[in-house]
């Protein structure tokens, strides 16, 4: 398999450092397992804006799982040989990427949804060190195979 590895991380809105967004609900805030980002203009104004990928890699899943995730897109990335880490975007409106493709870092993969109106529009970003781990439920205390989505990206800029 033609592998690319991952030439650094950027955030997935505002892209390259999420201007525009905040983080409403960071990894482990009421036992969170992601990032929730918002716009800035609050409620429903980010409803529609891009989700970019975090960096380059493989899209291992591509679906509406209903419940309260909605459209969820997977990717994995490699980061070198020994290294894989698996960014999750969660309740997107609109997905533009398929199961089985190679995206690059800051690809458009999908836009920012609701949910059906379930919640008010954000990004739900997880990132797991690891791959392949069961959908779950987004919240848990056991925050085994998760990564805290923000300081990875932080550490980990071009």
């Amino acid at each position: 398999v033609n592998v690319q590895f991952t030439d650094g991380f950027d955030f997935p809105v505002g892209k390259p450092d999420a201007q525009g967004y905040y983080n409403a609900q960071s990894f482990t805030k009421n036992n969170h397992l992601g990032d929730d980002w918002n716009g800035v203009g609050g409620g429903n104004t980010d409803l529609g804006d891009p989700i970019y990928s975090i960096a380059h890699g493989y899209v291992s899943f591509s679906e509406n799982i209903g419940g309260g995730w909605g459209n969820v897109i997977r990717i994995v990335h490699t980061i070198n040989e020994n290294e894989q880490v698996e960014s999750l975007y969660a309740h997107c409106q609109n997905v533009y990427v398929n199961e089985g493709a190679f995206v690059v870092k800051g690809q458009k993969i999908g836009t920012i949804g609701n949910n059906n109106g379930g919640y008010l529009a954000h990004l739900h970003l997880e990132l797991r060190s690891e791959v392949g781990l069961p959908i779950g439920g987004g919240y848990s205390s056991n925050t085994s195979g998760y990564l805290d989505p923000t300081d990875f990206i932080q550490q980990n800029r071009r």
